[in-house]
């Protein structure tokens, strides 16, 4: 969970106590008035967000695995370096071959309709890429402990729905909100999707390998874009005309968020308030907090 200030990540350890970290966050979009810029900002705060997202998962499989480096002692510290070596090239080789998939093949599949048409080619190039992401959304979700991370994710709208309207932050005040929210990355992935095909357009029938090495080049511009559509799309969802524009988003919600149970919605709810600077406990679970300097 991300304040204007800080972020905080919730992790409950297998003995049911939940181990909180919490460090000082602040987007660069504020520190530098150029970046914060319309279409600009959506691309600095992508990257923003996966470098937070590799922070977490850092932390959760270190919680993860903390039995068994107290075990093993003195091969703790050469445990921990492998293990983050280990992240970072998991991320580098994820996002090469997420742009591989999503970016690169359907350029391939499209090539074998030999379009002489720009827009015909670039129509098709985008129904394939649409078509690999919801079949990946679709397939990871039949994998259960993906399923338990999409509870997590829809504990997570919860929360935020409860904090967006003025709710006590509390289990009980959480439940009865929706697990689809208009702001959700999984809204956000697929507005990009869409906005790769009108962004595409303008540069044509790609012909040569530079051609389409600038496809990727254009990826943050896409994402850029992509991020006003969602800011956008928050007050769009208040009209019930042009709630059909976040429509599409919230469908595909409903494969990658679950209903959370208590315990999970707790977890949320204790990233939410220390994210908040407010008191943690909102049960019975045992609560450590581990700040930067810890």
């Amino acid at each position: 969970m991300r304040s204007p200030d800080s972020y905080a990540v919730a992790v409950r350890r297998p003995n049911g106590d939940i181990v909180v970290k919490k460090e000082p966050w602040q987007t660069v979009t504020k520190k530098f008035k150029l970046l914060g810029m319309p279409i600009l900002r959506g691309g600095v705060i992508l990257i923003e967000a996966l470098i937070l997202g590799v922070k977490a998962l850092t932390f959760s499989g270190d919680i993860a695995m903390e039995e068994e480096n107290k075990k093993k002692g003195k091969e703790r510290l050469k445990k921990s370096i492998w293990e983050k070596m280990w992240m970072i090239a998991t991320v580098i080789f994820s996002f090469a071959l997420g742009l591989a998939l999503f970016f690169y093949v359907p350029l391939l599949l499209t090539d074998l309709f030999h379009f002489e048409s720009s827009l015909a080619f670039n129509i098709v190039d985008g129904l394939f890429r649409l078509i690999f992401f919801l079949a990946y959304i679709y397939l990871i979700s039949l994998w259960k402990e993906i399923r338990r991370v999409f509870e997590y994710h829809g504990a997570e709208h919860k929360s935020v729905y409860a904090f967006e309207e003025k709710k006590d932050l509390t289990v009980d005040a959480t439940r009865p909100y929706t697990t689809l929210h208009p702001r959700c990355g999984t809204s956000f992935l697929l507005i990009v999707m869409l906005t790769s095909v009108l962004v595409f357009l303008f540069l044509g029938k790609p012909d040569t390998i530079g051609e389409r090495l600038l496809r990727l080049a254009f990826v943050p511009v896409i994402g850029g874009i992509s991020y006003e559509f969602i800011r956008l799309s928050e007050k769009a969802s208040k009209n019930p005309l042009t709630r059909l524009f976040v429509l599409p988003g919230l469908w595909l919600q409903k494969i990658t968020t679950k209903e959370p149970d208590d315990s999970q919605l707790e977890v949320a709810l204790v990233a939410l308030r220390c994210a908040l600077d407010l008191e943690p406990r909102v049960g019975e679970s045992k609560i450590e907090i581990l700040t930067e300097t810890s």
